[in-house]
């Protein structure tokens, strides 16, 4: 990455972290463009080289914050042996919880702001953050797994959604159950989707055509 690459994504990141200190503490409509450059230490002019307006900025603020989760939880996974499909995925699911549950602040803002439309893309492309192209990884997954399943996307869209909304209730409520006691449930809910989704299991040349 070359010293202005560097310069233009520290300058972006600036942006988005001085906006969310600025979004949880005055309020999203309560914070102007003026308020955010003048944090970041940036001109006006520089924020609308990066974002249309204060809306394009607070979606592609979540799509980044949740590319770091999924990236940090990507990585984390490639330094374990697990194979079994289900295991991985509980596995990022319990990677991303653990992280949403020291970060409250976060996880009110996307519960309040949060589309699948926004985190579809934030999956797909990350804004150009940088961080882990997480739904491609999660088609190698299902590629890779023994199984055929019916609908991927289907799949992991009740899957994100389930744990989403655990997460606002369980973390930020304790209802029905705090987190961590409520974990065993929600993870033996997750495993039951994906026995739902399978079709059949794959031949070991399906596998390793795959795999090649």
């Amino acid at each position: 990455m070359g010293r202005v690459t560097e310069n233009k994504q520290a300058k972006r990141n600036s942006i988005f972290h001085s906006s969310f200190d600025l979004f949880r503490t005055k309020g999203f409509f309560q914070t102007s463009i003026s308020d955010i450059v003048t944090k970041a230490g940036v001109a006006k002019g520089t924020f609308y080289l990066y974002f249309k307006d204060k809306y394009d900025l607070r979606d592609k603020l979540i799509a980044y914050k949740a590319g770091t989760l999924f990236h940090a939880a990507e990585l984390n996974l490639s330094k374990t042996n697990i194979k079994d499909f289900s295991e991985r995925l509980i596995f990022i699911a319990d990677q991303i919880i653990d992280r949403l549950a020291l970060e409250p602040d976060f996880l009110k803002f996307i519960s309040k702001n949060l589309s699948w439309g926004v985190f579809k893309t934030a999956l797909l492309k990350g804004h150009d953050t940088g961080e882990t192209d997480f739904y491609n990884a999660y088609l190698r997954m299902v590629e890779e797994s023994p199984y055929e399943f019916k609908n991927p996307e289907i799949m992991l869209f009740m899957i994100v959604e389930l744990v989403g909304s655990s997460c606002y209730s369980c973390i930020l409520e304790d209802e029905p159950l705090p987190m961590e006691e409520y974990k065993p449930y929600l993870y033996d809910v997750i495993r039951g989707i994906i026995q739902m989704q399978i079709v059949r299991k794959k031949s070991s040349k399906e596998i390793i055509d795959h795999r090649h």
